[in-house]
């Protein structure tokens, strides 16, 4: 009988339920457009896209100079490491030799019939139990006791020196992972830079560039161009300086125009902004520390009424940029990535300080 039923007919008709089904599919379709246009972002100004990547090339600079700090403090770290290991291995070298007398003495007194005890102790494998029971040393000869006592001295001082070691070593191996996070965090950002900038035109980058040629803080691609107007854009004939060492410093960082920001640099090819400055003051025969933080601190302290050429003017709430001052109000600073060591006015950052070193 199930055979001979008849199918369930659908409530419209033929060319009804066509009707529907299509309706149906057009308004699924529209509804997709439009739900995707809704959350399509939409492409950003140029002015938008300048702004996004001067924050990034600013927060950049902030991971450059923390770079800075882990990478100095690493190197310290390391080369204390490297003193305490070498020193170790000399005073080990001289347990070596003081447990040999010992051991001289040892095959001298079996020749001659016997082996003293207090050398069967002190040759033992076991140092611990070789310290505890040195006291028997005092029943051989003064020799003996004097070697023996060497042996002491040489045992505690490798202990000691390798108990060091493991602590610098920690220490090493903290300030080098933190190398590496801001180096991630600084590649991070110029990666994030760089994507931006690409989603503009040929032409609005073109234009980018030109701005940041122009003088401002901001990018570029600082071609030959960008590096001869940089090098027009100096201080034409001798800079007053106050001092011998600040005219040297001067000196030196005029001769750097035109050569390439390079983030974590310290010369000779390219240089970051604290860079430049430590290679500076460098080759005028100061010292300088390594990043923007520490230099504010590395000498007196001057207003911006009294700036005078050689002074480092520092830039931002979070002294994450350096100059050289060279006066008139301008400075040589090396910009960021992008941008080439130049001359620039001091007005285009907000200033935070000044520092007179020499």
């Amino acid at each position: 009988m199930a055979a001979h039923r008849k199918p369930k007919q659908s409530p419209l008709g033929g060319q009804a339920a066509r009707t529907a089904a299509t309706l149906a599919l057009a308004s699924a379709a529209t509804a997709t457009v439009f739900q995707g246009s809704g959350h399509a972002a939409p492409r950003p100004t140029p002015a938008q896209v300048k702004a996004q990547v001067d924050r990034l090339y600013e927060e950049a600079e902030v991971a450059t100079e923390k770079y800075n700090g882990a990478k100095e403090q690493a190197d310290r770290a390391r080369a204390a490491f490297d003193r305490l290991r070498d020193e170790a291995a000399r005073r080990t070298d001289r347990l070596n030799r003081s447990r040999e007398t010992l051991g001289a003495f040892a095959a001298a007194q079996y020749r001659s019939g016997g082996l003293d005890p207090a050398i069967q102790l002190a040759l033992t494998s076991n140092p611990d139990q070789y310290l505890r029971r040195a006291a028997l040393a005092e029943k051989a000869g003064d020799r003996q006791a004097a070697a023996l006592a060497s042996v002491r001295r040489e045992l505690a001082a490798v202990r000691q020196l390798r108990g060091e070691s493991e602590v610098r070593l920690r220490e090493l191996q903290a300030h080098e992972a933190e190398l590496r996070r801001q180096k991630t965090a600084v590649r991070g950002k110029l990666d994030a830079a760089r994507a931006l900038l690409a989603r503009l035109t040929a032409e609005e980058r073109a234009r980018y560039a030109a701005a940041a040629a122009a003088g401002g803080h901001g990018g570029g691609s600082g071609g030959p161009a960008t590096v001869r107007a940089d090098r027009d854009s100096a201080v034409r004939g001798p800079i007053t300086a106050p001092t011998t060492r600040a005219a040297e410093a001067i000196a030196f960082a005029r001769a750097q125009l035109g050569k390439p920001y390079v983030w974590g640099a310290t010369g000779p090819s390219g240089f970051d902004c604290s860079g430049l400055t430590q290679a500076a003051w460098r080759a005028a025969g100061v010292s300088l520390p390594r990043t923007t933080y520490t230099q504010i601190n590395a000498g007196r302290r001057v207003s911006r009424s009294e700036l005078a050429p050689g002074d480092l003017v520092f830039f931002y709430s979070g002294i994450s940029h350096v100059g050289l001052y060279i006066g008139g109000g301008q400075m040589i600073h090396a910009p960021r990535p992008g941008s080439p060591i130049r001359v620039a006015p001091i007005d285009e950052m907000p200033f935070a300080g000044a520092t007179r070193v020499g």
